[in-house]
Order: C-alpha cells, then structure tokens, then sequence
C-alpha cells in the first residue's frame, strides 16, 4: 500500500487505549474490490471482546464529561487537523478498500471531517437555553 503515514493502517482494534488482538488470534481479510488484491488481515474480535471495548467506552465517558467545553474542543480540533492532514493517505485507503474514485474517498474524508469541525467549535458555546421539565 502506497501511504506516508504507516501508522494509519492498523490491524487490530483500539480498545481502552490499546491497540489488541482478538483473543482467539481470529482475523479476517481486506481485499481491494478492483483486482482481488490482500490489503490486511485485521482482527476479528468475538461478542465478549465488542462487549469490552463497549463497557470502556462507556466507562471513559465521565472523564470526557469532566472536561471543560474548551478542552474537549482543542481535542477535537486536533482530531479534526490530522484527518486534515492525512488526507491523502486517508483517502487512498479508502479507496483501496472500497474501490471508490480517489477523489471521491478524499472527499468523504473531508466531509467527516467538517463534522468533527463543527462539533469542536460547537462545544464552546453554552448556549443558556432551559428546557422546563
């Protein structure tokens, strides 16, 4: 695979932190669309282990709700810049995955993105308004 930015292609699933395999050592193949080519064998995790990675994203909310809105929105900026600035890797995976014009894939790169943008800028404004019970 033709990227810069070799630590964008990962194998196995971000849980709590941690990159990890799936106990069973269980994997399962990603091929390109237009010619049948192997890009990866990623990890293939069992219902207990999704079950896991659902329990700490659920346990890693209060420290995300602990953060002040201006914090949260200099991480998601972040978050944002470098899908940003690895557009161009980015959208080559995309396409080697799904087999989607370039141009296209970096394009719901960017797209995604905007999301992300918006929601870091959103974060910042308190609004005030009260909903009565």
């Amino acid at each position: 695979m033709n990227i810069l930015n070799k630590s964008l292609l990962h194998k196995e699933s971000y849980i709590n932190g941690k990159w990890v395999s799936a106990k069973n050592k269980e994997t399962f193949d990603v091929v390109n669309p237009f010619d049948q080519s192997h890009l990866a064998a990623v990890t293939d995790l069992d219902r207990s282990a999704i079950s896991e990675a659902i329990d700490c994203a659920e346990n890693a909310l209060p420290a995300w709700k602990s953060k002040s809105a201006t914090e949260r929105s200099i991480l998601l900026k972040r978050w944002y810049q470098l899908q940003i600035d690895n557009i161009d890797d980015l959208g080559t995976i995309l396409t080697l995955e799904q087999g989607k014009p370039l141009a296209e894939a970096k394009g719901e790169i960017a797209y995604g993105a905007s999301y992300v943008e918006w929601f870091a800028e959103e974060a910042k404004r308190a609004y005030g308004d009260v909903i009565p019970g």
